[in-house]
């Protein structure tokens, strides 16, 4: 979920399995509702018998940026459109999870082969081949992912942990803030705090916001 209160909106993603089909398939919406009365406004259908809306970004041009972790795919829903198209459709997404902007420069994560990646965007909207981030210190099942004070706060689902991580070019370092937690999947900064989603635990708490 995302809350964008510039636009009086919330965004999430809706996903229902498809019966009687082994192994688990989804079709999956984005949906997005009124955050003042909850009356819905825009709902889309990602493409295909098999989908994993997971998590959205809002770019720098007002679009939103749409992860599709099991289809490799991000898609771009323009400011005031209904209908999202394909940004990027890449076998390293394959995975893809977290997404969000820094400094401008949007960034995902792969919660399958623990990557971070940066997408090149050119002067015309158009995505470059993702570029591969080292990082420092592995991180587990990278999941939820947002910017704050220059850096980016990503959930581990797979450790229970909390990182920031600073990017300098090609290259990261990675902090953990947080352990202990029970299948962390998205964090959510908010002036002095992070909030969290807990999903093992089926709770939100919150840390402080490290200085």
């Amino acid at each position: 979920m995302l809350a964008d209160a510039a636009t009086n909106t919330l965004w999430t993603c809706q996903l229902t399995p498809v019966p009687n089909v082994t192994p688990l398939q989804r079709r999956t919406a984005l949906r997005s509702f009124d955050l003042a009365t909850g009356a819905p406004k825009i709902r889309w259908n990602l493409p295909g018998d098999n989908s994993v809306c997971n998590d959205f970004a809002i770019g720098p041009d007002k679009a939103l940026y749409i992860a599709d972790t099991v289809n490799s795919k991000i898609y771009k829903l323009p400011a005031g459109a209904s209908t999202a198209e394909l940004f990027l459709d890449h076998r390293a997404l394959y995975g893809i999870d977290g997404i969000t902007f820094l400094n401008g420069t949007l960034y995902v994560n792969n919660v399958f082969s623990n990557n971070l990646y940066r997408i090149p965007i050119d002067t015309t909207g158009k995505a470059g081949t993702p570029v591969d981030i080292w990082m420092d210190q592995p991180v587990t099942a990278p999941d939820g992912m947002r910017a704050a004070n220059g850096k980016l706060l990503v959930a581990e689902n797979g450790s229970g942990k909390i990182s920031v991580i600073t990017v300098t070019g090609d290259k990261a370092s990675v902090k953990v803030i947080k352990e202990g937690l029970n299948t962390p999947t998205a964090v959510e900064p908010a002036g002095d705090t992070i909030w969290i989603a807990e999903r093992g635990a089926g709770k939100a708490v919150s840390i402080p916001m490290p200085k």
